[in-house]
């Protein structure tokens, strides 16, 4: 099953809910993107498929600069995973295949 597609998400962080939309493409095994909510977009970095899950980091500037690694599971049209949020610790994402 390809993850291709886009998803709208809610990440659960310790700043809040944010809403996102996650834009995949799989090319074998590597998986690039993007992801884009309230504070702009991020291009996918480093990202893999394997089966079902999803890896990628991602560099961000806001609300501080930082490097988040983040992975996850597609279910058919639902996609929820975990995103390491460096010295803050972790935050969760779930959402639905657009």
């Amino acid at each position: 099953m390809s993850v291709d597609g886009s998803y709208k998400c809610t990440i659960n962080s310790p700043l809040g809910s944010r809403d996102v939309t996650l834009t995949f493409a799989q090319d074998g095994d590597n998986l690039s993107g993007s992801m884009e909510g309230q504070d702009g977009a991020q291009k996918l970095s480093n990202g893999s498929v394997n089966g079902n899950d999803v890896a990628w980091s991602m560099d961000i500037t806001r609300p501080i600069a930082m490097t988040l690694d983040c992975s996850g599971t597609v279910d058919g049209d639902s996609i929820s995973g975990k995103i390491k949020l460096g010295a803050f610790g972790e935050a969760t994402f779930s959402g639905i295949r657009a």
